[in-house]
């Protein structure tokens, strides 16, 4: 039996939580050719889904969220595999190392050919299922929130110099979100003064927050990037440490809170 490519939690609220990163499952006959690195999957958004899934449910949010590892096809960059990020070190559409320039691949990185049945197998079904979702949410309410969960080491010297702060909320500059949204969202994130936080300062949006991102459509798009120092172990076997994500899980609550009275108040 072939594994989904997305799971969908159904909800009736205008906003959607998408976690493109938190994938693990890689198919036999890519992972075959992994390198020992490649075969860690150390780039996971660890655990990111269970952050949000209690409090999204809660609240009647949507949630979708990958199946198949980044190190399969990134749904967070463009399908044509043109660089998302002018000037700076960007990972590939199907990436051919990890954060810190391991290989993946024993041999030979994927093909082109490979590379465009990658999208059509994995990164097109997750992105149809985004699009219709936001575009029933326009269509009923009027308005869609997308929130992009994500996660990350606090110290990942190949894009940024020293530690991240613990929240990093993107907007793309201002262009993807309506501006009293961000700043009822980055009130939320900083509502009990125990984690470190900036707006557009670091993380300022992917793929998926700069594509669907359309506050004159509708539909306004955040990417939160949290550390993952903040409720597990960085290093191998990548636990979950309850005992931190304790302190984190009320603050997304809020933050999902926050974005769903603002979307409720425009529908």
């Amino acid at each position: 039996m072939t594994e989904p490519v997305f799971n969908f939690m159904h909800g009736d609220q205008p906003v959607l939580v998408s976690c493109p990163h938190v994938g693990t499952h890689v198919p036999e006959s890519i992972a075959e050719r992994f390198t020992p690195a490649g075969a860690m999957l150390t780039d996971t958004d660890w655990y990111v889904d269970w952050l949000y899934g209690e409090a999204a449910a809660a609240l009647g949010i949507p949630l979708l969220t990958a199946t198949h590892s980044r190190y399969v096809i990134d749904l967070n960059r463009r399908p044509d595999g043109e660089v998302l990020y002018t000037g700076a070190d960007n990972t590939e559409l199907c990436p051919t190392t990890t954060f810190e320039y391991e290989p993946i691949y024993e041999d030979a990185p994927p093909d082109q050919s490979e590379i465009l049945q990658r999208v059509e197998n994995y990164w097109r079904p997750y992105h149809d299922k985004l699009q219709q979702t936001l575009d029933d949410m326009v269509a009923r309410h009027g308005v869609a929130v997308l929130i992009e969960g994500h996660s990350i080491r606090s110290h990942v010297p190949r894009f940024f110099e020293g530690k991240l702060p613990d929240f990093n909320l993107g907007t793309a500059d201002g262009e993807s979100a309506d501006a009293g949204l961000a700043a009822e969202v980055f009130k939320a994130l900083n509502s009990d003064g125990n984690y470190t936080s900036i707006h557009n300062g670091r993380f300022k949006g992917g793929y998926i927050t700069r594509h669907y991102g359309q506050p004159v459509k509708g539909v306004h798009t955040l990417q939160l990037e949290k550390t993952q120092s903040c409720y597990m172990d960085e290093t191998p076997p990548f636990a979950f440490r309850a005992d931190l994500a304790r302190g984190v899980q009320p603050v997304i609550s809020r933050m999902l809170e926050s974005a769903l009275q603002w979307a409720q108040s425009k529908a």
